[in-house]
């Protein structure tokens, strides 16, 4: 882990002062955290999605816990330094039980969290057959989280759902409540055209920290980080990226050992365990052991 001057909450708000887009790859484990970190991203995203899919072989459909979450968090900030972006769903119930998801989240390592105004059961945002609480529900359980912060700079993302359900006026008119609750960002999810796009970030991008999703297939009509910031938006996340390329090297690799009985084939794209073992820190690890040797 990589000592820093500052506080990974303190330093993920001081980051989001800056005009450029920050870039948030998805993360599912202390691996994949481990990875961007390594690759010198300023923060990742964990990404609610990606746990669903990596650890249980399901679909984004709050079929995780937030006890698993949690877990995986802790799990991640026992290795990495950088700031971690957390997603919460919905907060996992009522605001009750988003102020305790909250202190959980924090006491594993988060540095935000990104809370959603579905309803519970909720699916990705992406999906059809979503449903969305009330505004003035989800404003109090903006409300409970923020009196339920242990610390003063944990940020709090509010996004709506709302826009595929309610209308794109609708979604604007929550994310202002959303902002008068205090929230810390603002994401309104999946913006259908570039016109939706450029009106949220004129409206509320010199106002608060926009979020913007670059989703692999979703529905979103930009793709790039630049594109994200040309249009006012301050974070871009891509949630599932990491697993989106993965999966095809994988299921290519297995076809290869069934068919060949051998990984030869794709040993010049692959890792052997020695440099596993040096990307992951055994040479520390065994030098820290030795330290601790008798005489």
């Amino acid at each position: 882990m990589a000592d820093s001057p500052e506080p990974h909450r303190t330093r993920l708000r001081l980051r989001l002062a800056l005009p450029t887009v920050l870039k948030a790859p998805g993360v599912y484990d202390a691996l994949t955290a481990l990875l961007v970190e390594q690759a010198g991203f300023e923060c990742a995203f964990v990404s609610g999605a990606g746990i669903s899919f990596a650890r249980y072989g399901r679909p984004d459909m709050a079929l995780v816990t937030a006890s698993e979450v949690a877990a995986t968090v802790a799990a991640m900030r026992e290795r990495v330094d950088i700031p971690l972006i957390v997603d919460m769903d919905t907060g996992f119930g009522n605001a009750l039980n988003a102020q305790r998801t909250l202190r959980e989240f924090e006491r594993a390592g988060a540095s935000a969290v990104q809370m959603e105004d579905q309803t519970f059961p909720k699916r990705c945002g992406h999906m059809a057959g979503k449903s969305v609480i009330s505004t003035s529900e989800m404003v109090g359980k903006i409300h409970a989280v923020l009196d339920a912060r242990e610390h003063e700079h944990t940020l709090v993302v509010a996004r709506t759902d709302a826009l595929a359900v309610n209308g794109f006026d609708d979604a604007m008119e929550r994310g202002e409540r959303y902002l008068e609750a205090g929230a810390d960002a603002l994401f309104i999810e999946a913006p259908g055209n570039i016109d939706q796009i450029n009106r949220i970030g004129e409206r509320f991008g010199s106002r608060t920290p926009l979020v913007y999703n670059l989703l692999e297939g979703g529905n979103s009509p930009i793709s790039t980080a630049g594109d994200v910031e040309a249009a006012g938006f301050r974070i871009a996340l891509f949630p599932v990226a990491l697993l989106h390329r993965a999966i095809p090297a994988m299921q290519n690799l297995l076809q290869t050992i069934a068919n060949k009985g051998s990984t030869v084939d794709q040993h010049s794209d692959m890792l052997d365990i020695s440099r596993i073992n040096q990307l992951l820190g055994a040479p520390e690890l065994l030098a820290t052991a030795d330290n601790y040797k008798g005489d």
